[in-house]
């Protein structure tokens, strides 16, 4: 039967066992390709370094990181009682709904939460001053990424 992970006795490297020399570049004595020019656009390092991206950064991260932390603490807090407080956690609500299964829900109810509420910040707070680069920035919808 045929090997099909074994090249053929007609395979160059198994005859040779070497790699083909491929040439690296222009051939000697050949003009150079033109390089086609740089498309104009806009200064993106210089918009990083711009006070207005570096103020839209710090409102961003002043809402992102103490949420994240807040929630991750929430989280942890769950894992915890669960681990290690069975008593509290099975306490009987009402009917068969116990305590754990309420914080259950709570962090699905939480997550979103925490989307509404960055959506929200986002377009008030966000949103406009994002406008307000791209626009300073010379950058239309139709160019947006």
């Amino acid at each position: 039967m045929y090997d099909v992970a074994r090249p053929g006795p007609g395979n160059a490297l198994e005859e040779t066992s070497r790699i083909p020399a491929l040439p690296a570049g222009d051939p000697p004595g050949a003009t150079p390709a033109r390089r086609p020019a740089a498309p104009t656009g806009p200064d993106y390092p210089a918009i990083q370094a711009s006070p207005e991206f570096v103020s839209l950064r710090r409102r961003f991260r002043g809402f992102v990181f103490p949420m994240s932390f807040a929630f991750f603490a929430w989280y942890m807090t769950y894992v915890l009682l669960a681990a290690y407080a069975h008593d509290f956690m099975s306490r009987k609500v009402f009917g068969q709904v116990n305590v754990g299964i309420l914080l259950g829900l709570g962090q699905f109810v939480s997550t979103a939460l925490v989307t509404w509420l960055y959506l929200r910040y986002a377009r008030r707070r966000l949103d406009p001053r994002v406008a307000e680069l791209r626009a300073r920035a010379g950058l239309g919808e139709e160019q947006r990424r």
